[in-house]
């Protein structure tokens, strides 16, 4: 299964740092934009497989 969700990607200084609305409490950071991105998605990844957060 696949499913889109919003990144809001933000820089603070030599940092990116991102966040997903639709999934509260996923946050990711990186040096560039790209590590930024994989880093939330794995956040991701990991709330939507625990089951106590269901």
């Amino acid at each position: 299964m696949h499913n889109d969700f919003t990144a809001i990607v933000e820089r603070d200084g030599k940092w990116f740092i991102a966040y997903c609305p639709e999934v509260p409490g996923a946050n990711g950071q990186g040096r560039t934009k790209s590590a930024c991105l994989k880093s939330l998605a794995k956040a991701i990844q990991l709330i939507r497989e625990d089951p106590e957060i269901k």
